[in-house]
């Protein structure tokens, strides 16, 4: 079911396009919720006298569902939609007018929202609700099984084979989800209609199509591991489904087989990881060298110009100390009064003063200029952990695809598509007769 909402004033308008019976076959005012008024007329226009006492303009919010056009899709499927719209936007307590079209054999369904809570007299926020709507659409697609349209794939999933560096470190580091591989193999079951269709899309997932031990059909991740498809896919999907659209697995490699190559393609990967780890590394290195040298030439500039400065401030100051000194009769007469000795004895004091202050001077721009170093210390620090352990991340990402294709992991697949031990324990059958007759 594809979701379009838009946030939009213009009440009257509205409703006249959502009443037009020229453009529509049928129209059905479906529910009104909320409103005092009995009409669809009377009801948007409640919307908008309400958002008279706010400053609001978009006051409406207006959702589209639109079913794929080949399916019969119940009333209750899409009042479970809309409910669902309601919950994930926080619009379950605000007024809401649902109406539906049919046109060309076609139904779809418009619900309308007032967005404007009247307790608090602000707008509800939809932030990013043309996404949300988009991941809402592609959730019912796959609860209903429906066949889900090029464009809802899901660009997350992807092959590993065409991950960045930081992406594949990403991917190390957040994990698989088990609820993330079911809704990838059910995207793909969703696009699909054959078995070739089907591997393409588990490919630019991630994922390799193989023939399980305990389940017919697999798929294969890039570390390995098996799941099975038909416990993968939705309820109601039964392996008779399955090996109706996918054929005879007989013909399709086993698991071993898929994880050797796997391993090989995954092997020139981690090489090419590793070559663009080499040349991150040596971009890293040359910058943190340039900020260094940088650093150094921008604070050696800042200290000179600073000794300038106070080269300049001493000889400024001293000429004035030494002005204070008078010559000739006067400079007599205040050796004789005691003058002198007393204006050698300040200026003496302004020059150590001068002195002190220049010297803290000095001594915070030197701790400036240490504080800055150690930012970049600490940044050369992190940057050289961060690559050790990318190293290592990568080199064990090596090492585990050797293994794997020399020595591939057994299908450890049960029959409820769980992952379970290596070894397939068999039961015995039970025992109705003496040790005899079972001999026999």
């Amino acid at each position: 079911m594809i979701l379009k909402g838009s946030q939009r004033g213009g009440a009257l308008d509205l409703a006249d396009h959502l009443l037009r019976t020229d453009e529509n076959e049928h129209v059905e005012v479906h529910r009104l919720r909320g409103f005092a008024a009995q009409d669809l007329v009377g009801a948007l226009n409640e919307t908008y006298a309400v958002s008279r006492g706010t400053r609001c303009k978009q006051f409406m919010f207006s959702v589209i569902f639109n079913p794929p056009p080949s399916e019969e899709v119940k009333t209750e499927d899409f009042e479970a939609a809309i409910e669902c719209v309601e919950k994930r936007f926080g619009l379950s307590e605000q007024p809401c007018a649902v109406v539906f079209h049919e046109k060309e054999g076609r139904r779809h369904a418009h619900a309308v929202w007032s967005r404007i809570d009247t307790e608090q007299m602000k707008a509800v926020q939809l932030s990013y609700f043309k996404n949300k709507l988009q991941s809402i659409s592609r959730e019912l697609f796959l609860e209903h099984g429906w066949t889900m349209p090029r464009g809802f794939v899901n660009s997350a999933e992807r092959d590993p084979k065409n991950f960045t560096l930081d992406e594949w470190q990403h991917s190390k580091r957040i994990g698989k989800d088990p609820r993330q591989i079911k809704a990838a193999i059910q995207d793909a079951w969703a696009i699909s209609d054959s078995r070739a269709a089907f591997e393409h899309a588990l490919r630019e997932r991630g994922y390799r199509l193989a023939r399980g031990d305990s389940a017919a059909f697999v798929a294969v991740d890039y570390n390995g591991e098996a799941f099975a498809i038909a416990r993968s896919l939705p309820k109601g999907i039964k392996t008779k489904q399955v090996r109706q659209r996918l054929g005879d697995e007989t013909d399709l490699p086993s698991v071993s087989e898929v994880q050797k190559q796997i391993a090989n393609d995954m092997l020139g990967t981690m090489r090419r990881l590793q070559a663009e780890f080499d040349r991150q590394n040596d971009t890293t290195r040359i910058e943190i060298e340039r900020r260094k040298s940088a650093m150094i030439v921008r604070q050696s500039a800042e200290r000179r110009k600073l000794a300038e400065t106070q080269e300049q401030s001493q000889a400024e100051e001293s000429q004035t100390r030494q002005a204070r000194l008078r010559r000739g009769f006067k400079g007599l007469w205040d050796r004789l009064s005691g003058r002198h000795r007393r204006t050698c004895e300040m200026n003496e004091r302004e020059a150590d003063a001068a002195r002190d202050r220049d010297q803290r001077q000095k001594d915070a721009l030197i701790q400036a200029h240490l504080s800055q170093r150690r930012k970049l210390q600490n940044l050369i620090d992190q940057s050289s952990k961060r690559q050790s352990e990318l190293r290592r991340e990568v080199e064990a990402g090596v090492s585990r695809y050797i293994k794997l294709k020399e020595n591939p992991a057994p299908d450890r697949t049960d029959r409820k598509g769980q992952l379970g031990r290596a070894r397939t324990v068999r039961r015995r059958p039970r025992r109705r007769g003496s040790a005899h007759e079972i001999d026999m």
